[in-house]
């Protein structure tokens, strides 16, 4: 039984302000594993207080010294990415072979390419005009963290703070602080001044609240749902913060006659599913064109039947379980609404997969026939649940895609280069991926509508971060 009971405050663990707790549970049986101690104002306070102290020198290093850093944290991340997957799998149910390729291994993939971008970076510039213009770090900044790619989404946010000169408070999922603390971990053992970066465990509404409308912090970063996400606007609104969102989604999956189907479909159906459906770009709404739907259908439901669900703590490529009950009883009550709506239930359904009584496990489920207006269409379910809906054209297929008020990414699937060009120009996303092949690390990760703003990764990542000053050149 772990007790989480410290922050990583001005260099230092140190014991908080707050006395509320949480337990810590395996989503994979309902146990709990550990203790969390939520903070309060005062922990934020002093969070903020310590970043602020810092940002005075580590906002005047130089590039070099913010790259050894870097290279330092590399070192020490690819060393305990071990230790940060066997916590995600614990924490939120991911199964071991993809909390350890894929979760923990985005912290690394990230760092590496915000290090090339920071290489590339140009801190001061001429213009053409003859004036001199600054890339400056934009001071201390608040980050809150969601619980589905817990280590994504730190790094993320905490390495474009690190490679700028910019300091840091994070406030990640009170549902995930085993991978957080790691994390911090990490940073410390890499080197980093005191204050740098600071850790505050706690919930939204009190430390995430409190992050968001600390008179010290010049930008939030937040990652979670788009209501939370209008929530921390608002808080942020009365100071005039730089406010970057990375909020919902309900990715639409255009598959046209001319692809590969049975090789798509498939493709399709897994990357819906991957994590257990709980990510915020899954292709979760498959667009098909009329000639081939009825094939794709029983590709679909062959797909989803195969799919294997078990312990995360098994190595494989089986899928795991919800991360808590409300999510699980979030998604059943979404696959009722879209049996209630007349859709037709092509594979799974209600309840949990046979013998996986004791976790928050869900059958993976695909739903035919749907029409965009339904419930199941519109609203992010986040768990393995794919809806399927037939298109006549190519213009009622990005109709159907842009119909919804996210906007975060999109998928393609067609033989014709000329058809997937001209298609990804008119969808309104902020992610194309193309024949199973998606982005890269160090590519902006972003969105329109209301799945928020500002961009992630690589250099577009560190501008978010910096602020621009100009001046005239020097004359006597």
């Amino acid at each position: 039984m772990q007790q989480l009971d410290k922050f990583y405050i001005g260099g230092a663990w140190v014991t908080p302000d707050g006395d509320r707790t949480m337990p810590i549970k395996n989503p994979a049986d309902n146990s709990q594993v550990g203790t969390l101690t939520l903070g309060s104002v005062t922990d934020v306070d002093r969070a903020v207080t310590a970043a602020r102290e810092a940002f005075e020198s580590f906002s005047r290093t130089r590039k070099e010294e913010r790259l050894a850093l870097l290279r330092s944290l590399l070192e020490v991340t690819r060393r305990r990415q071990g230790d940060l997957a066997r916590a995600i799998t614990t924490e939120m149910g991911a199964p071991a072979t993809m909390s350890h390729d894929v979760q923990a291994e985005s912290g690394i993939g990230h760092l590496v390419s915000f290090i090339e971008a920071l290489e590339k970076l140009a801190e001061e510039e001429v213009l053409p005009n003859g004036d001199i213009l600054t890339r400056e770090p934009i001071g201390v900044v608040g980050m809150i963290t969601p619980w589905n790619w817990p280590i994504n989404q730190i790094a993320l946010k905490v390495i474009p703070a690190l490679a700028t000169g910019a300091t840091c408070v994070l406030k990640p999922s009170e549902h995930t602080p085993l991978s957080a603390n790691l994390y911090a971990e990490i940073v410390e053992e890499a080197g980093y001044p005191a204050g740098v970066f600071n850790l505050v465990h706690g919930d939204g509404p009190v430390v995430g609240a409190a992050i968001s409308a600390h008179p010290d912090v010049a930008m939030v970063s937040f990652t979670g749902s788009t209501r939370a996400g209008i929530e921390v606007s608002r808080a942020a609104a009365a100071g005039i913060k730089r406010v970057t969102l990375e909020l919902g989604g309900k990715s639409p999956n255009l598959v046209f006659a001319d692809c590969d189907l049975e090789q798509r479909i498939a493709e399709g159906v897994a990357e819906c599913f991957d994590n257990t459906g709980q990510s915020c770009n899954a292709p979760t709404r498959m667009l098909v064109e009329r000639s081939c739907y009825d094939r794709a259908l029983e590709l679909a439901r062959a797909a989803a039947e195969a799919q294997k669900v078990e312990d995360p703590a098994q190595e494989g490529d089986h899928i795991g379980p919800l991360f808590d009950e409300i999510q699980f009883y979030r998604v059943q009550e979404m696959i009722k609404a879209g049996i209630d709506e007349g859709a037709t239930l092509l594979a799974g359904g209600l309840g949990k997969p046979a013998g996986l009584e004791q976790g928050w496990y869900v059958r993976p489920t695909v739903f035919a026939d749907v029409e965009n207006h339904m419930r199941i269409a519109r609203e992010e379910i986040f768990g393995p649940v794919l809806v399927m809906i037939p298109f006549d054209t190519e213009a009622e297929a990005i109709v159907i895609a842009n119909d919804t008020e996210y906007g975060l990414a999109a998928y393609i699937q067609t033989g014709d280069r000329a058809r997937a060009a001209r298609v990804a120009r008119q969808l309104r996303a902020g992610v194309i991926s193309i024949n199973g092949r998606g982005t890269a690390y160090g590519s902006p990760f972003g969105r329109y509508k209301k799945s928020g703003n500002g961009r992630e990764g690589g250099i577009f990542g560190l501008e978010d971060y910096l602020e621009l000053k100009v001046q005239p050149p020097f004359v006597s």
